[in-house]
């Protein structure tokens, strides 16, 4: 609705992961590089963390997208397999048919066609995702899979993406192989308040805008406080916040705006009740000291008053 108003050839906040639009301030860009090193020289098993909305998917687009022509790349998206599922659903992903065969010959598969690849020069990268909610056996029996190797390099690459329950998993004493099979672990930071102005003019002119700013300086402060720096809620609320100023024919997102588009978004109204209940701490201390004067007061009065009528 507000693209042509604003000089967009399209929509620069939505959701979906599109590559076309990686931000690669506050590490994100250090992280993507260290990734591909990572995955290009075979070392390990990579974990990459992160809040819900931080970027993790992207930055998983971003790695297939810089792969190197010689890489395969094999998706992992459903967590919840358990270990005989996901071994099926790599082979899938690698073109086997697997229908009927034991969890053996499934294995004796994968390694074939690994062992293939390797002597053709490929090299094979899975990239699992809501790796935090895998079941604990499913875990390990990818785990399993990094035995696949020759005398010089291992034939599967794996890189983990999770949130923060991810870590939690891997700290219990049952998953400490895999824990120590991880050589790159990288958390993927909320976005500073300072670098959320920059963020969004880069949005805008990935989505075609050659103008000045769009949103104001005021306005991008709210929207950094609402969001908490979670880039998927950034991006809902700049979107909000634009439409708002379509709206009222401004050519300019102004602080008006931006909390109208924070008033209808439910993460808006907990960030708001956060801070009032943050402010409400402050003045509790006044008014505990207000009510214990209060009742010193009155037992000294009762004391005195008792002590009168004897």
């Amino acid at each position: 609705m507000y693209q042509s108003h604003f000089g967009l050839r399209e929509s620069p906040f939505n959701i979906t992961p599109n590559p076309a639009f990686f931000y690669a301030g506050n590490d994100r860009g250090d992280i993507l590089d260290a990734m591909l090193y990572a995955v290009s020289h075979g070392e390990g098993i990579i974990k990459v963390t992160g809040e819900v909305g931080a970027g993790k998917t992207m930055l998983c687009r971003m790695l297939e997208s810089r792969m190197p022509s010689h890489i395969d790349v094999i998706y992992l998206v459903n967590p919840n397999l358990d270990p005989l599922e996901v071994q099926h659903a790599i082979a899938a992903e690698l073109g086997l048919q697997t229908h009927g065969l034991r969890a053996d010959e499934v294995q004796r598969s994968l390694q074939a066609e690994l062992i293939a690849r390797h002597s053709a020069g490929r090299q094979v990268v899975l990239l699992v995702e809501e790796a935090q909610a895998m079941p604990l056996d499913t875990l390990e029996a990818i785990r399993l899979l990094t035995n696949l190797e020759t005398a010089r390099s291992k034939l599967l690459q794996i890189v983990l993406f999770g949130q923060p329950e991810l870590d939690q998993n891997l700290d219990l004493s049952s998953m400490r192989q895999l824990k120590e099979r991880i050589t790159h672990s990288f958390h993927v930071p909320p976005l500073p308040t300072a670098l959320t102005g920059d963020f969004l003019a880069h949005r805008l002119r990935a989505a075609g805008h050659d103008g000045g700013a769009i949103f104001s300086p005021a306005a991008a402060r709210l929207i950094a406080d609402a969001s908490e720096g979670i880039v998927r809620r950034i991006n809902i609320l700049a979107d909000k916040a634009l439409l708002a100023a379509f709206a009222a024919d401004a050519e300019v997102v102004e602080a008006s705006h931006a909390r109208q588009a924070i008033a209808e978004s439910p993460f808006g109204r907990r960030s708001r009740m956060a801070g009032r209940w943050r402010g409400g701490l402050h003045f509790r201390p006044v008014v505990l000291g207000g009510l214990l004067l209060l009742l010193i007061g009155g037992i000294c009065w009762a004391i005195l008053a008792a002590t009168r009528n004897l």
